[in-house]
This record gives C-alpha cells, sequence and structure tokens, in this order.
C-alpha cells in the first residue's frame, strides 16, 4: 500500500520519520523540500492512506484547491478550530470525502521526540473503526494505537488544549507557583470536558489520552508553541511580536477566537478561554485575567 504524508513541518516530517518503520511513505508540501521520497503534488493524492498535516486554518483552502477523492483512507493530524467556517478538520474534509474513510490522530505527541523513536500512545478515532485499525497497523512498534468512534470528542480535546496551554505559558510567567497551575490545568480540563460533551463527546475521551493525555503534555513544557506564547505574553509582548519570534503556527491563538464564535450559537461556559480571549484581543492584561478568575463564582 502506498502511504503519502502532506505537510513537511514538524509534526508532517515526525510522522514520516514514525511510518517509514514499516512502510513506504512518501511526502508533499507547499513549498518543495529537497528531502527524501518527496513527491510532486499528482503522486501523492495516488495514496492508499493519506497522512494530512496542514495547519487547520489553512485546510479549507488547500482541499478546494488541491484534493482529489481517489479512493483514499484519510488520517488528519491537524488540530483546531477553522475560523472562518466554525469547523473541525474532521467536518471539512466530509465535504470532500465520505466519513467513513475519514479519521483524526489525537494524543500527546511532541515531534521531537517521535522523532527519537521515544515510547508514545496515540489516538485513531474514526466513525469507521476498520479504518482507524488499518491506520493503526502503520505505525511502528514504539508508538502504541488506541481506536475510538468519539471523532468529536477527539477534536474538542485536541483543540481546546491549546487554549489551556497559552493560560498555563501565562500562569508561568507570571510565577503563580505549581498550585496555581495544577489548579488551572484540573479546571481547564473540567471546562474541556463541558464543552466537549455538549457538542457531543464522550465523558471517556476526556479522561483519556486525547483530552487528559495531550492537556497535560501541552500545558506544561516549552516544547509547547502555545504554551510559549502564554509565557511570552507575561513579557509585555504584542501578539504579532509573539507570533513573529516563535515562527511556527500556535492553533491556540486562532482557535480561542473559534470557541468565542461557538459561543455565539451554543450556551457554553468557558471562563478560562473567555479569558485568554481578553489577553489576546481585548488589552486585557495577564494579572486582569487572574483577578477576573479568582473572583468568578
Amino acid at each position: 500500500m502506498k502511504v503519502g504524508v502532506i505537510g513537511a513541518g514538524k509534526w508532517g516530517s515526525a510522522l514520516r520519520f514514525a511510518l517509514s518503520q514499516k512502510n513506504r511513505v512518501y511526502i508533499h508540501s507547499r513549498t518543495e523540500r529537497d528531502i527524501e521520497d518527496f513527491v510532486p503534488l499528482e503522486d501523492i493524492l495516488d495514496s492508499d492512506y493519506l497522512i494530512v498535516s496542514i495547519s487547520t486554518q489553512a485546510l479549507g483552502r488547500w482541499l478546494k484547491d488541491n484534493f482529489q477523492d481517489r479512493g483514499q483512507k484519510v488520517l488528519i493530524a491537524s488540530k483546531g478550530i477553522d475560523i472562518e467556517s466554525g469547523k473541525f478538520p474532521s467536518e471539512i474534509f466530509e465535504e470532500f470525502l465520505p466519513k467513513e474513510r475519514i479519521a483524526f490522530l489525537s494524543g500527546p505527541s511532541f515531534a521531537t521526540e517521535v522523532q527519537k523513536s521515544l515510547p508514545t500512545a496515540l489516538v485513531i478515532n474514526s466513525q469507521n473503526l476498520e479504518v482507524a485499525n488499518e491506520f493503526g497497523e502503520l505505525f511502528p512498534d514504539f508508538i502504541k494505537i488506541y481506536s475510538s468512534k468519539d471523532v468529536i470528542g477527539a477534536e474538542v480535546a485536541g483543540s481546546y488544549k491549546n487554549i489551556l496551554a497559552i493560560a498555563s505559558g501565562i500562569c508561568e510567567g507570571l510565577q503563580l507557583g505549581n498550585n496555581a497551575k495544577a489548579s488551572l490545568v484540573s479546571r481547564g480540563l473540567v471546562e474541556m470536558a463541558r464543552v466537549g460533551k455538549s457538542l457531543g463527546g464522550d465523558d471517556e475521551t476526556f479522561l483519556g489520552l486525547s483530552g487528559a493525555g495531550d492537556l497535560f503534555l501541552t500545558a506544561n513544557s516549552t516544547m509547547s508553541r502555545n504554551y510559549r506564547v502564554g509565557i511570552k505574553l507575561t513579557e509585555g509582548k504584542t501578539l504579532q511580536t509573539i507570533l513573529g519570534e516563535l515562527g511556527e503556527v500556535a492553533e491556540g491563538v486562532k482557535t480561542v477566537e473559534a470557541i468565542m464564535g461557538l459561543k455565539e450559537t451554543k450556551e457554553l461556559y468557558t471562563p478560562i478561554a473567555d479569558e485568554v480571549y481578553k489577553i489576546l484581543y481585548r488589552g486585557v492584561t495577564p494579572q486582569e485575567a487572574l483577578h477576573n478568575l479568582l473572583i468568578q463564582s
């Protein structure tokens, strides 16, 4: 079977490395790269199994401009919510191929550690468990794969944890201590689960690898781009400056906007996300946001 990866950033490259342990894997990105097994788009679209690692904000446009349904089974490795449509990645893909051929990858996974073949556990979520299991067979032995049918729960968790990682980075930057960070992350998990359940997710998802696992990883390490954004916000830098210095996509910055959009149509209680949004887009200082959270009932 031919396996193709679209997106040659850190995560796409790490997935190519991992999948190459058992398969011949080809890779493609918008910008041509001088790397092994880089092929043109036309060739990558012929893959039996396609792994997509593109920024969620660019996903819809890329699909409209480039994708052709050739019977591929697709594993989405992008996390977030599209700010324009308010859709999750799987919902965007469902406009282009049947959901029975779509799967979503979730769980705690820093690309750098995957590149070092360090032990990792991930979840492949699909309404078609046969497809989830097929993708699972492609992964190497150092990655433990679980399967789940809770696509929306995994997508909410994968999106929301980036918002909470920004909040955790702010907590670290303000030097509020371990008590505060533990409180923030645990209440953040409750908030994530509450939002996810309102959208149809399962409790088990938020307590497992896709939810708590990915959150604990992302909200506690400077290897996390969103966590670093939070730290830099306490240094008085503008968001534009921070993103320029980062040089990479921090999905939580756009995801929190999308969550605010969802609040317009659904009754969501999101106190932590609200304060992150106010810091990023409404000029509220991290200290003011802290005060707001402490005085809320």
